[in-house]
């Protein structure tokens, strides 16, 4: 997959980085990304992913442009209220790399369409706003054996994390899948939606952007990540922590006697939320 002489300009700051190189921006090239959500958070995903030259980008969102998002999710502007965000993502794409074939979902995601979406890529990441939307990306992709990159955002805090639980570590353990650090997402309307506590839009930014470092990292192969570790930023007094985190084997999906081997019951769980 040669590059063309304008490809070698547009990633000449790459290409002369010892840890990613040519090689790795061949397999940019060559990498397919899914990214659940045209928000906050996957605005920068987008925006990064494009810039560093992945060359298909998988877009799943059915949310249209409103004023109040323009606060915080930076791949959108003014013209673009009242437009599908997946339209409004493509144009700006379109403007910012040409190379790059963006793959348009307007739906939202749900147990019928999870694996299928998750299966036809090789790294995802979840940009979504609401936990039910995040155990189904996270057990998708552990029952697709893909590649997770999520984060989540605050008022004045988020969080990122990667996880491969399809792979093991040196000791040969599995590693951690979502539910191995979080079992259960917590009842429902006991944490506030972002339209009722608030967020600080340049906090989006940040996670955003390192959450598109990670899939960078996963797809090039360089330094640490974050599999078995959880990045949490507090903007209010800007301090970025770090926690381990492990395999657990009564967690449900990869554990010892698993109980999620498919995505019915998050199947069930909307049947009963539209009931």
């Amino acid at each position: 997959m040669a590059f063309s002489p304008e490809e070698v300009e547009r990633y000449a700051r790459h290409i002369v980085l010892r840890e990613v190189g040519g090689p790795g921006q061949q397999k940019l090239k060559a990498a397919r990304v899914l990214v659940v959500g045209a928000g906050g958070l996957g605005a920068p995903v987008l925006l990064y992913l494009a810039a560093a030259g992945v060359g298909h980008i998988a877009l799943v969102d059915d949310d249209e442009v409103s004023l109040s998002n323009l606060q915080r999710q930076v791949i959108h502007g003014t013209p673009d209220i009242g437009r599908p965000k997946v339209e409004s993502a493509r144009d700006a794409i379109a403007a910012l790399n040409p190379h790059v074939t963006l793959e348009l979902h307007r739906t939202r995601l749900h147990a019928g369409n999870a694996l299928d979406l998750v299966a036809s890529v090789d790294v995802v990441v979840d940009g979504s706003d609401n936990f039910s939307t995040r155990y189904l990306v996270s057990d998708a992709c552990a029952l697709a054996r893909r590649t997770l990159v999520t984060a989540a955002l605050g008022t004045f805090d988020a969080t990122l994390t990667t996880l491969k639980p399809h792979e093991t570590g040196a000791d040969g353990t599995p590693h951690p899948t979502y539910r191995c650090l979080f079992p259960e997402p917590p009842p429902a309307g006991t944490v506030p939606a972002c339209a009722e506590a608030g967020v600080l839009g340049a906090l989006a930014g940040i996670a955003g952007s390192l959450a598109a470092l990670e899939v960078i990292r996963a797809i090039v192969g360089f330094g640490e990540g974050l599999v078995g570790r959880l990045l949490m930023i507090d903007a209010l007094s800007m301090r970025f922590e770090t926690l381990t985190y492990g395999w657990d084997p009564d967690n449900p999906l990869t554990g010892t006697a698993p109980r999620i081997t498919d995505l019915s019951e998050h199947a069930r769980r909307a049947t009963e939320t539209v009931d």
